[in-house]
């Protein structure tokens, strides 16, 4: 009899062990990817050391590495996620594969065709003049930096896409104004950053909404929506082949080539019509026994959203890698030379940090920011991820047309809002759904319960106004934030240093 009381006790306590030790792995796993970004940066603090030992200013070089290693992982954490999350959102694939194919196009993009040459002075915010003393100068660049990716990581934190690119001119000036004065600060230059703000999503929204409207008139509502979906997807694929063709052109290998904005064009033209003919006979053998309905039309948007992933990610490293090396090479540089140069070349091993730390931040924190952009704003399916990609690119197109200065996180998350805000209005004012509607008779005479959700579907919001107010909110500050908290660091440096 004792040993029939005993088991059930024992079961208890073994019960009670197994969820110890289940809890424990929990939290030990909560701190593995931080424990990974320390040892990352540790690591690239000893490369820094192999690199600059004997040098004048190493202590200065390795800890500037350090700095600029948190910085990339906090661009990969925040900024990659535009990239791959309206592609994840729509199911079009998974959060694994995602985040494999934008850490190798990241990685690849940063090395193959990241700028070798960098600006020391962000965007010509800053009068070089100003900070002509190699001492003022590396604590301005530190202090820049390191504020950059704060603000970056609390945004993150925040479940906030903020622009990488407005952190660090933000801190840039933050840093100028407090080593020279407001003077120092070229105004106008500012005043158009300030104005992408608006520009940047303003722009990619009205073109993915612009996009999507297409595709419910040409496709979607049409009655045979295969026999449209035949016809008009390989259109689509072609405009987006031709429009990421352009990208590349312009943006994503300019390292290697310079190309003219007028070639760039005719490449991309070249590239749309080569991709029509092959997409015609794929997207008709896709097509063959798919039901006519939605969710058939989606399988065909699949495959152009993983080679957009791809594409926006690549020319996002060739790009915004500037954004973790720049002011680290230029500490480099003028360390080791003591004067302050321009412009710099960008050494192999300082690209190579870049490169792998915004690779290792996408992998380590990427995916709250993922969820947040593919998931949270508003539902996304693959036809509204398509716009949303293809919005992005051209965007940016039009913009280096017009020499206007834009943002690829305000592009991108500006696109979801456009698609977002676009099906509210479609949902609630659009003559063609309610026709639509009447003809496959979603809501009979008479049907009160049918008239009833109807008329909810019309009110609903398809938007997420926290998430919208949360974003914006960010957006505005980002720039004062950055550089308030940089001319703090500045001058807390200037103290301890001097």
């Amino acid at each position: 009899m004792a040993d029939t009381y005993r088991k059930p006790t024992l079961d208890k306590d073994l019960d009670k062990f197994a969820t110890m030790e289940e809890a424990t792995g929990l939290l030990n796993r909560g701190f593995v990817t931080p424990g990974l970004a320390i040892v990352f940066i540790f690591l690239c603090a000893i490369i820094a050391a192999v690199f600059v030992t004997g040098h004048p200013g190493a202590v200065t070089i390795i800890a500037a590495a350090m700095i600029g290693a948190y910085m990339a992982l906090n661009i990969g954490a925040n900024d990659v996620a535009n990239n791959v999350g309206p592609a994840v959102g729509s199911q079009a694939m998974t959060l694994g594969v995602a985040l494999a194919i934008a850490a190798v196009f990241e990685s690849a993009g940063a090395l193959i065709a990241g700028g070798d040459v960098v600006s020391t002075i962000s965007k010509g915010i800053i009068d070089p003049v100003a900070v002509s003393d190699p001492n003022v100068f590396i604590s301005a660049m530190m202090a820049a930096l390191v504020s950059a990716a704060m603000w970056i990581h609390l945004a993150t934190w925040l479940g906030a896409p903020v622009s990488t690119t407005h952190s660090i001119v933000g801190g840039v000036m933050g840093a100028g104004i407090a080593a020279a004065g407001v003077d120092a600060v070229n105004w106008p230059t500012m005043a158009s950053i300030a104005a992408s703000w608006v520009i940047s999503p303003f722009m990619g929204g009205l073109i993915a909404a612009a996009f999507l409207a297409f595709i419910k008139t040409a496709i979607i509502y049409q009655d045979d929506k295969i026999a449209a979906a035949r016809r008009w997807v390989p259109v689509l694929i072609a405009v987006m082949s031709g429009v990421f063709a352009t990208y590349l052109a312009l943006k994503g290998v300019k390292k290697l080539v310079a190309i003219p904005f007028e070639m760039a064009l005719l490449i991309g033209l070249g590239v749309a019509v080569l991709s029509w003919l092959g997409a015609r006979p794929l997207i008709a053998r896709q097509a063959q026994g798919l039901e006519n309905r939605n969710q058939s039309l989606r399988k065909l948007f699949g495959l152009p959203l993983i080679f957009s992933a791809a594409l926006l990610s690549f020319a996002h490293g060739a790009n915004d890698v500037a954004n973790a090396v720049g002011p680290l090479a230029a500490i480099v540089h003028t360390a080791e030379l003591g004067e302050v140069a321009p412009k710099v070349v960008i050494p192999l091993w300082v690209m190579a940090v870049g490169a792998v730390g915004i690779s290792l931040g996408l992998l380590l924190f990427g995916p709250k920011l993922i969820r947040m952009v593919g998931n949270q704003i508003t539902k996304l399916n693959p036809m509204r991820a398509y716009c949303v990609a293809l919005s992005a690119a051209i965007t940016v197109i039009i913009a280096s047309w017009l020499g206007l200065p834009v943002s690829s996180t305000h592009i991108a998350v500006g696109a979801v809002f456009g698609v977002g805000f676009f099906r509210e209005w479609y949902t609630e004012k659009s003559t063609r759904r309610a026709d639509y509607v009447a003809r496959h008779k979603i809501n009979k005479s008479g049907d009160e319960a049918g008239n009833t959700r109807l008329a909810d579907q019309r009110r609903r919001k398809l938007v997420r106004r926290s998430h919208f107010l949360q974003i914006i909110a960010a957006w505005v500050i980002t720039v004062p934030a950055a550089a308030v908290l940089s001319g703090v660091i500045f001058v807390v440096l200037r103290a301890v240093l001097v």
